[in-house]
């Protein structure tokens, strides 16, 4: 990281945003050479990231072409406005980027451990009954080993800082506007 003054050094902090992210960004490499970023919803378990897929299709093609990923997450806190200046305008966040190994998993009771992990990460609240057979046979569940893991922040400074963390603490709906006081 260029500079390390922005870098989370609390795992705590990395992990919270790993459980409570709603949305990841899978980077792989296409057929074509280029990378390909594709959003998804996923859950942090032990460890490892896991998400749902068709067992079909670019995303599969290139993890099986090749295994290596990276995996992005980021919380948007504030946009802080330019007071007159563009030059003064700042975009206050935390994130997450993870390089990897991604792989469908084969056992039978890993894969029912991670779709019930998803369910409990974005349907808390529900209660719901056993997954049907046969779209457990028509749907993939890809986990990331995690070989790198940083996180990156910034969230001002003094005032503006505060203020972050504040709504952080708060729970207040994300992202805020502030302004330089």
């Amino acid at each position: 990281m260029r500079q390390s003054k922005k870098e989370i050094k609390d795992g705590e902090v990395i992990m919270d945003l790993l459980k409570t992210c709603h949305v990841g960004r899978l980077g792989t490499i296409g057929s074509d050479g280029y990378p390909v970023v594709k959003p998804l919803n996923f859950v942090w378990d032990e460890g490892v990231i896991y998400f749902h897929t068709a067992l079909a299709g670019e995303k599969m093609e290139d993890i099986k072409r090749d295994s290596r990923v990276c995996f992005e997450i980021d919380l948007p806190i504030a946009y802080v406005k330019g007071d007159k200046s563009p030059c003064r305008a700042e975009y206050l966040f935390r994130s997450v980027i993870i390089k990897g190994r991604a792989g469908l998993v084969d056992n039978a009771d890993e894969k029912l451990k991670a779709l019930r992990c998803l369910m409990n990460k974005y349907q808390p609240e529900s209660a719901y009954a056993d997954f049907p057979q046969d779209k457990l046979a028509i749907t993939g569940v890809v986990k990331i080993v995690i070989e790198e893991m940083a996180g990156k922040e910034d969230l001002g400074n003094d005032s503006l800082r505060e203020a972050a963390l504040k709504a952080l603490r708060d729970g207040v709906p994300l992202p805020i506007v502030l302004e330089r006081t």
